[in-house]
């Protein structure tokens, strides 16, 4: 694949993929097994060093049905899902990128309690019971306990 440029640095992906069968790797409807090669070359004067990752996934598209460049598009559009998804709702609710915190397994804390705050609001929202207009308001509003009985209901 060819380098790409974005988001203040040079990328590239490279794929490998393996045909596989459920049984002989024991995942109900994996068909095929990748691999990913990301390479990243961050640009500017205060580049952080370059990075090189693998990713491995697993998948229940057959090894016909997309070529290499639409499986990396398919991996692409479900990680840009995510960052836009979930990750932008904490962000735009809670300023999660503005957080102090940087111990990774505080930061995966804070996420999974600002992903509760967000589900028991939509919860709520389902059921007709905001009138609060945004998570974050809500969530100054409600106490754990009354989080604890909505969840339980």
């Amino acid at each position: 694949m060819a380098w790409e440029q974005g988001h203040h640095r040079l990328g590239r992906r490279r794929l490998k993929r393996v045909t596989v069968s459920p049984e002989e790797i024991g995942l109900c409807g994996c068909w095929q097994v990748l691999a990913v090669r990301r390479e990243r070359e961050p640009l500017g004067r205060h580049a952080k060093p370059p990075s090189d990752e693998i990713g491995y996934y697993a998948t229940s598209v057959g090894a016909a049905q997309l070529s290499d460049a639409e499986l990396l598009q398919a991996i692409r559009d479900h990680w840009r899902a995510i960052e836009n998804g979930a990750h932008h709702r904490r962000d735009v609710s809670f300023g999660e990128d503005a957080s102090g915190v940087s111990q990774r397994g505080a930061a995966q804390v804070m996420a999974c309690l600002r992903n509760l705050a967000l589900g028991v609001y939509e919860l709520e929202q389902e059921r007709g019971r905001v009138k609060s207009p945004s998570a974050k308001s809500r969530g100054r509003q409600m106490t754990f306990a009354a989080a604890l009985a909505l969840l339980g209901r």
